[in-house]
């Protein structure tokens, strides 16, 4: 009896395509805890220092959005993932002659920032273009599964890639850590070799990047308030536990990585199912609690638990809002619109990292998750009045 991937070829090229962005993606889970603790062990700097160096690649990202949806229309996503996976290797091999720099501190951190720009580039194109090649691999009618196992397969890189992290740093150092994650974006540009391409619109008329931002824009809001919780579990989890003298500190993303993919896969539907807004209402509620028991935790049991709901929260949240960002734009935008969407995400992460490094110097890093609480409440207030609103409009004749 032949499985369903058999009968259906789009289903093993998306799972290819799924293979491709996990693996790759291992290049930017591996450094996210380790470059703090480099940062603040190593070189000897501050807090703020290691915010920068973790949130400047997501600056990176903020600010090529648009010009990487663009590209990934006019050019074809085929194109601008191969490009990203390139950004992606050498990106690590910048950051890698940081680890040798170790010695000249302020030289070594500007060279470490030369990386993680490059970093941060790359996953530009690697997020927009491989959504959008799935896209237009199934169809956009499917567009929420491609977004679900999408996201599914990044977080499922960062709960394996931050643990990972943390034991390379102990055993081969940053630099033979940074060596291993510039290997990996090429091996998923190999695989990217059996993958069909699909079309691009090189000379469609297209409107002003800024309009697409104004279809979208409170979608993209909610994204970016609840990144928050993920930035600061990826940026201080760490350093968190290890102020508090606990164990265990390698397993925030895991247990964050492990809530999020278990809603990806029992869940991954839901958005077409119900729709978008109430899936992310319920997601923004989760996080919510668990960015709270994380602030308050007197354990690090209820700060892995708060790690953990976090993820289950955070999961749905891009897929449910990035369902709705796409009935809103015609198929020729569609990688412009994806772009603008992720942007607002890159604004959570980009800030995120340095201003909580500040609130944790002069806080403590407890106080650092009382805002990851803020901002997902803040989303839910906003999710709650765009379903209310668009509650209004379908019982409007």
């Amino acid at each position: 009896m032949t499985s369903s991937a058999t009968r259906n070829p789009a289903d093993s090229q998306l799972l290819l395509l799924t293979a491709v962005l996990f693996i790759s993606y291992l290049c930017v889970a591996m450094p996210l805890p380790i470059v703090p603790v480099f940062v603040t062990a190593q070189l000897g700097m501050s807090n703020l220092f290691a915010g920068l160096g973790v949130g400047i690649a997501f600056l990176a990202t903020i600010l090529s959005r648009g010009v990487v949806g663009t590209l990934t229309d006019r050019r074809g996503a085929q194109i601008a993932a191969r490009r990203g996976l390139v950004l992606y290797a050498v990106g690590a091999v910048v950051a890698l002659a940081a680890g040798l720099l170790a010695a000249t501190p302020i030289f070594a951190f500007a060279v470490l920032l030369g990386g993680r720009l490059l970093v941060g580039l790359g996953e530009s194109l690697i997020t927009v273009s491989v959504v959008s090649w799935g896209v237009g691999i199934v169809g956009p009618a499917r567009s929420s599964r491609v977004l679900a196992v999408m996201g599914a397969a990044i977080y499922g890189a960062l709960a394996i890639g931050g643990p990972l992290g943390v034991v390379l740093l102990d055993r081969i150092g940053f630099a033979g850590t940074m060596a291993i994650s510039a290997v990996l974006p090429c091996i998923g540009f190999v695989m990217t070799l059996w993958l069909p391409a699909v079309a691009a619109h090189p000379d469609a008329e297209r409107p002003s990047f800024i309009s697409i931002i104004g279809r979208i824009f409170w979608h993209g809001a909610i994204v970016c308030l609840q990144g928050i919780g993920f930035a600061a579990i990826g940026a201080f989890f760490v350093l968190y536990f290890r102020d508090q003298h606990w164990s265990y500190a390698g397993l925030g993303l895991t247990a964050f990585g492990a809530g999020f993919v278990l809603v990806r896969v029992l869940f991954g539907h839901m958005p077409d199912r119900v729709g978008g807004l109430p899936v992310a209402i319920a997601s923004l509620a989760v996080e919510l609690i668990g960015q709270i028991l994380i602030w308050m935790a007197p354990h690090p049991a209820f700060a892995l638990a708060g790690a953990f709901l976090t993820g289950l929260g955070c999961s749905m949240v891009f897929p449910s809002m990035g369902r709705e960002v796409i009935r809103l734009v015609e198929p020729h935008l569609r990688g412009t619109a994806l772009g603008g969407f992720a942007a607002f995400q890159d604004i959570a992460y980009g800030l995120t990292g340095p201003l909580a490094g500040l609130l944790a110097d002069r806080a403590g890093y407890s106080r650092v998750y009382l805002i990851g609480a803020l901002g997902a409440a803040a989303g839910l207030v906003i999710a709650l009045g765009l379903n209310r609103r668009q509650r209004r409009r379908t019982r409007t004749p």
